[in-house]
């Protein structure tokens, strides 16, 4: 099937800014590392909105671009009539992030947790290119960062938007190891506490959207047995092994059987309990970030066993079933 150029443009653009991005952010000593992200992060979600707003108008590329009024003979702005605004050296102006956001709005809905994750990065950016950021805030912004990533990846399995995600490790931002305590002892200002502020204000509180404003992940090391642990992988040659407790496995692995089928109901137009969802289900519980198995009642040793599963399944299960 051929792809509009225009449109497979916006989107290699956008998905290498953020590749940009979560890079530089990895790096171990970069000191701009907050700036950077959010710039590039910013742009990867300006030009992938702006590939569905421009598709949703059928690759009209004045659909994306910004308009003003037509000058009439007397030299007063038109009531009706636009034209295409041109920039500096006569080319085309196409629409800020807020401006397609806001179209893109009126063609299909934004959740909301997108759009405010968004806002907050744009306030991170504005602050980079225009003026400094506030200091001390690091776990605020890494936790922008986190939910960015996971709104970005969500988003493009959720409009089944032609990208190729399997190629990419956009989820293995790492775990940067934040001194708490010197968060807590540092003296804020006000600037500072403006902004947290802001972010505070923009959160939903909705826990059942597959998109999140921020997403806090926290990690403990503790002396004990690690021979139930899961293991991470690391950047580098060899594995991190993490432990975690009964309540991180039930926050890791949510849902039951029965939540999947439901969910899986919801999802998909052709779902049907039967040979293929089997197979499916064979596969996702072989895959250890996919699948734990669990006692039904971890305090009792003769507890009765079944198998919890993780939120993303649909990693397998879309490849069974038809989205509707």
């Amino acid at each position: 099937m051929k792809i509009n150029p225009t449109y497979r443009a916006l989107l290699d653009k956008s998905i290498n800014c953020m590749l940009s991005a979560i890079e530089l952010y990895n790096k171990p000593d970069f000191k701009y590392r907050e700036d950077a992200f959010a710039i590039l992060a910013v742009n990867a979600w300006e030009l992938l909105l702006k590939s569905q707003l421009f598709k949703c108008h059928k690759y009209s590329f004045k659909s994306i671009c910004k308009t003003e009024p037509l000058k009439t003979k007397n030299g007063t702005n038109h009531k009706k009539k636009t034209k295409i605004s041109l920039n500096r050296c006569g080319n085309k102006k196409t629409l800020d992030i807020e401006s397609v956001v806001k179209k893109l709005c009126e063609k299909k809905s934004l959740p909301k947790e997108i759009i405010n994750n968004i806002e907050a990065l744009i306030e991170l950016r504005d602050n980079a290119i225009h003026f400094i950021n506030p200091e001390n805030i690091s776990k605020q912004i890494q936790e922008l960062g986190f939910a960015c990533i996971k709104n970005y990846m969500t988003f493009i399995d959720d409009w089944n938007i032609d990208i190729d995600l399997s190629k990419y490790n956009l989820y293995l931002m790492p775990l940067a190891y934040i001194n708490e305590k010197t968060i807590v002892n540092a003296s804020l200002n006000c600037e500072t506490e403006h902004f947290l502020s802001f972010i505070k204000n923009l959160r939903t509180g909705d826990d059942s959207s597959s998109y999140d404003v921020l997403l806090s992940i926290d990690v403990q090391f503790k002396k004990g047995n690690s021979l139930d642990a899961i293991p991470v992988k690391t950047t580098g040659d060899s594995d991190i092994t993490i432990t975690l407790s009964e309540e991180d496995i039930q926050k890791k692995y949510p849902w039951s059987y029965k939540k999947v089928v439901d969910e899986s109901k919801k999802r998909y137009s052709n779902f049907k309990k039967a040979k293929d969802f089997n197979k499916a289900m064979v596969a996702i519980k072989n895959e250890p970030k996919l699948a734990k198995e669990r006692k039904l009642h971890p305090d009792k040793p003769n507890s009765a066993k079944t198998y919890y599963y993780s939120t993303n399944v649909w990693s397998i299960l879309d490849k069974y079933f038809t989205k509707g």
